[in-house]
């Protein structure tokens, strides 16, 4: 029988062997994600000034755009994709907003929701129906999907809110990896990501992340949560386009995870800070229509009528 020291020396014999011969192992070489002459460099403070400065940049928004719709997930069990339409959206700072939807070919008003902020007022004239709310009031009815979103956060993700170092904290992390395009194939991304934590009523939390791509230094994605860390809106941004020096994109897509409801705004044309005045944003309660107050609890749903929510 071998002893013990010989059995150990001729394992580190094969040890030391086995890397010469190949013929157990195989290296290979490993690509970067992407090359570091590729990537922009910024610091927390860097971002935080890119967002302020754009904010301020901003005061108001007008634009003619075309309107995608997607309904559904796996709470419904599928996705019902709608007939592009077209549109006209309107905001103005503080919190003023106003998003048209007109039918196909005739051009009626599909929709008409404006919102100062705090309350909002939908009409939906296909179904004779005018809906009144809350912002902060959440309702989930799934026979009427657009009746349970918030102009808040399509004002939100239309214009990304400065970041108040007296009340927000912001984070950095620097992440790199892949991700799938709609024909399958991957390809490298490196972002920055930008936490941002605000103080609430149970104490710090996530309130949004703000995601810049590390090519150009832009925010491509905006991440809403609520305080109990549930992801409310998730906001895509591409195509942008300068003018004045700010950098506004031309295609917004805005998906409400929990209702299962994704609009997609593709510009047309856009105007920014000219002058919208009280009436672009008022929205009168036609005679004769059905009117549903979201904000009252005995308010019951009404039963679904034929066709979408346009």
């Amino acid at each position: 029988m071998t002893s013990s020291p010989t059995r150990h020396r001729a394992i580190l014999l094969l040890l030391a062997v086995l890397p010469l011969t190949g013929c157990l192992f195989r290296s290979r070489k490993v690509q970067s994600v992407l090359t570091s002459a590729q990537l922009k460099t910024a610091s927390t403070q860097d971002l935080v000034d890119y967002i302020n400065s754009q904010a301020g940049k901003v005061q108001t928004v007008q634009a003619t755009v075309n309107i995608d719709t997607s309904v559904g997930g796996e709470k419904k069990g599928q996705v019902t994709d709608y007939q592009q339409i077209r549109g006209y959206v309107m905001a103005r700072k503080p919190s003023m907003l106003r998003l048209v939807g007109l039918m196909p070919i005739v051009r009626n008003r599909a929709f008409d929701m404006v919102s100062d902020g705090v309350n909002f007022r939908l009409w939906i004239p296909p179904k004779d129906r005018f809906v009144v709310g809350r912002n902060d009031l959440e309702t989930h009815n799934a026979q009427q999907p657009l009746e349970n979103l918030r102009p808040q956060t399509i004002y939100d993700s239309l214009l990304l809110r400065p970041i108040n170092p007296e009340t927000e904290i912001a984070v950095l992390r620097n992440e790199t990896g892949y991700v799938t395009d709609s024909k399958g194939h991957k390809l490298p991304r490196a972002d920055y990501i930008l936490d941002v934590i605000r103080k609430g009523k149970p104490g710090w939390f996530l309130s949004r992340e703000i995601v810049f791509s590390r090519t150009d230094l832009l925010p491509h994605r905006q991440l809403l949560y609520d305080e109990n860390g549930n992801v409310t809106t998730n906001a895509l941004y591409e195509d942008y386009r300068t003018e004045n020096e700010i950098h506004f994109p031309w295609q917004i897509e805005i998906a409400w995870p929990q209702q299962e409801y994704d609009i997609t705004l593709t510009l047309v044309k856009l105007d920014l800070n000219q002058p919208l005045p009280d009436d672009k944003f008022a929205l009168e309660q036609p005679p004769g229509v059905e009117v549903v107050h979201l904000d009252k609890p005995d308010t019951a749903p009404s039963s679904p009528s034929p066709g979408s929510d346009r």
